[in-house]
């Protein structure tokens, strides 16, 4: 049981490793990301521009509605105020006194205000319909020519994402095999090394006696630790993770057989 457990144990250089390959295949991963440029924020960006446009025709259209209901009403207001004027001034005829006279006359001209405040309305109201199917228009207008620019967006980043689609899902597949092989708190923090760094590198070789990351000098012994490949050891500078570059060498040349 002790040699089986032995033999599942995974060496810190295995664990090294797996954290560079690692490394490489989310850069590749990261490059097909380039490759869609901004194009998947762009699709998001211009889908909600449109919600938002359809949500301001539909507060348009209602607006629209409401002032023609408004010219309705006072349209028949002056239908209704006219029928009054044509009562008033029918009794006008039959009145008994000055006194009945006088107060229908103060009736019909009320009517006859109403009447002028109805057609105040209407043209104000008329006016504002002007103003609203113009809106309407325009926002119309900015809807079909933003359906052609997000079709033509969605078109590029379908036709990206169909030329790399396998090749994706291989590194995806990949960098799921190759975290099996990795410490969560390891895992961890190439996670959080790889957000913080500007290219998202978080292992890296040593160079010319420097991290490749920062390029700040590595001390001697501390070269020397990286080589027998013990234990993992980042640069003291950016905190990245440093492999030597036989290690990438063997890595490189497995990887072509």
């Amino acid at each position: 049981m002790a040699k089986e457990k032995q033999e599942k144990e995974i060496t810190i250089e295995e664990k090294l490793k797996s954290l560079y390959e690692l490394q490489q295949v989310d850069s590749e991963i990261d490059r097909l990301r380039v490759l869609q440029g901004e194009l998947p924020q762009e699709v998001k960006d211009k889908g909600d521009e449109l919600e938002g446009l359809r949500t301001r025709l539909q507060n348009i259209e209602a607006e629209i509605k409401n002032l023609e209901s408004q010219i309705s009403e006072r349209r028949v207001s002056i239908e209704q105020a006219n029928a009054a004027i044509a009562k008033y001034t029918e009794q006008q005829k039959n009145v008994r006194n000055n006194r009945e006279y006088d107060n229908l006359s103060k009736e019909i001209e009320f009517q006859s205000s109403e009447i002028e405040l109805c057609q105040k309305r209407i043209k104000e109201h008329t006016l504002g319909l002007e103003v609203k199917h113009e809106e309407k228009a325009k926002t119309i207008k900015s809807i079909e020519e933003g359906m052609v620019d997000l079709n033509q967006k969605k078109s590029e980043l379908n036709d990206i994402l169909a030329e790399t689609k396998q090749e994706a899902e291989n590194l995806k597949a990949r960098a799921l095999e190759l975290e099996k092989n990795i410490d969560e708190r390891y895992l961890t923090a190439f996670n959080r090394i790889r957000k913080n760094a500007h290219n998202g590198l978080a292992v890296v070789t040593v160079e010319r006696d420097s991290c490749a990351g920062c390029f700040n000098k590595i001390p001697a012994q501390r070269q020397l630790d990286i080589r027998l490949r013990k234990k993992i050891i980042v640069c003291e500078y950016c905190g990245r993770i440093l492999v030597d570059p036989e290690m990438a060498e063997e890595l490189k040349n497995r990887k072509k057989k």
